[in-house]
């Protein structure tokens, strides 16, 4: 595993993200990869604790919601380097039922830079990270294809290439910049580019539509998931009944006035 990346980079110019300049900073964003540390400003969603598993998530009750609250997930010892993290253990989701035991923020987000890791503790383990509750980034041991690790679900191909393999921590960044409507009208798709170990591998990736139906995320069931609404979500983890850690997540909330996703360590 590569060292803890500094939180924060010196510079003499103010933060620049894209198309977004935030006046005043004068600290860049922080690393990528694994033990990437949260910036100044961004939100820490979970650090390893109970406290903050029920402080900041519940879960989702969509349409196949099967568990009941407090969360039932577990808060387990890291295999690799010590501390707690999260696992996805809920009996409701038992044989890969997606959305009975899914957990997702209580605050909802617009444009945003998330950093999240997980770790598949054995081969086929099955997850996936949510970004406004709609657009999965697939999190699947063994498959390479659109449906597989690291894609934009059905959307882009596989960066298995990056995939640091069972048993050892990954690490998703991502800038996502959320759909544009005009007078209730789609008018810009959703896109993201993100880092997987700290390797670019989606730039400015356009979404067309949420995929999997109901069960899987919000509209997810307005017209085949083309009918995507005018409205934030939350960051949502799937529980598909396989055995999935996740740690060190973090989100900096972002205004993005272009329909540029590009960014640097």
């Amino acid at each position: 595993m590569r060292a803890l990346a500094p939180a924060m980079k010196s510079s003499l110019r103010p933060l620049c993200l894209a198309s977004l300049c935030l006046s005043g900073t004068v600290t860049s964003l922080a690393d990528t990869g694994v033990g990437a540390k949260a910036p100044a400003g961004a939100e820490v969603l979970f650090d390893g604790s109970r406290r903050m598993l029920d402080e900041k998530w519940t879960y989702w009750q969509g349409p196949g919601f099967k568990s009941s609250l407090p969360i039932k997930w577990q808060i387990v010892p890291d295999p690799v380097d010590g501390g707690t993290v999260m696992m996805t253990d809920d009996p409701a989701a038992a044989g890969g039922k997606y959305g009975t035991a899914d957990i997702v923020t209580k605050s909802p987000y617009r444009d945003f830079r998330l950093h999240l890791e997980f770790l598949i503790a054995k081969p086929g383990g099955n997850s996936g990270v949510y970004l406004q509750n709609r657009y999965e980034i697939q999190v699947l041991d063994g498959d390479k294809t659109s449906h597989g690790m690291g894609a934009v679900i059905n959307e882009s191909e596989s960066p298995y290439h990056a995939y640091h393999g069972v048993g050892k921590w990954n690490a998703y960044d991502i800038t996502f910049r959320a759909a544009r409507f005009q007078e209730g009208k789609l008018v810009e798709k959703p896109r993201l580019t993100m880092y997987f170990n700290g390797k670019k591998v989606h730039l400015n990736q356009q979404i067309s539509q949420v995929w999997g139906g109901p069960n899987s995320g919000v509209d997810g069931g307005n017209e085949g998931g083309k009918g995507i609404t005018d409205t934030p979500q939350g960051l949502k983890l799937q529980n598909e009944g396989h055995d999935v850690r996740y740690r060190n997540i973090w989100i900096l909330p972002l205004d993005l006035k272009a329909p540029d996703t590009d960014f640097t360590e």
